[in-house]
């Protein structure tokens, strides 16, 4: 009975041990990694710029709606029935095409999720490259992005492999 016992202990700390020989995780920062490509800066400023006109665009707009609305506003008691409801018509139709405007620029599948996918999947494309052989060399099972990952109590710096990733890249 302790024979069994004992051995049934040796098998289970040598099972855990290979388990734990087989699974490395570790870690890295991809904001981190990110903010040493200059690339990745050139076409963040060139998104930036662009979501600036498309902004600038749809407030004009939105200053020309409000005001229409408040024109309106100030002339309804001397308008017509028939003009009242041709000019709620109006701003109506204004605020609208605002909106789906709006929806076009920046909506999920708008010119910015389009432009951005275009300009930053070369990008992604070489930081997976350089995640993937840092990970290959390094044995890793998984890696955790701390920039996207939430919950985060502890980590150990001996298996950030951040700095390795920034290395691959400007090789």
């Amino acid at each position: 009975m302790n024979m069994k016992k004992i051995a049934l202990t040796l098998c289970l700390a040598f099972a855990a041990f290979i388990g734990a020989q087989a699974q490395n995780v570790c870690y890295i920062d991809t904001e981190e990694i990110l903010g040493t490509v200059p690339e990745y800066q050139r076409v963040q400023d060139q998104l930036n710029k662009l979501a600036d006109s498309y902004r600038t665009t749809l407030e004009d707009e939105l200053n020309a709606v409000d005001k229409l609305y408040k024109d309106y506003q100030n002339r309804k008691a001397s308008l017509s029935a028939a003009e009242r409801q041709r000019l709620e018509e109006e701003i109506i139709t204004k605020e609208r095409a605002v909106k789906t405007k709006q929806n076009t620029y920046f909506g999920e599948d708008g010119v910015m999720a389009n432009k951005s996918e275009e300009l930053l999947a070369p990008i992604k494309e070489r930081l997976q490259a350089a995640i993937d052989a840092v990970a290959y060399r390094y044995n890793c099972s998984l890696i955790i992005d701390l920039a996207i990952t939430t919950g985060i109590v502890y980590r150990d710096s001996r298996y950030d492999l951040t700095d390795e990733v920034i290395e691959y890249l400007n090789k």
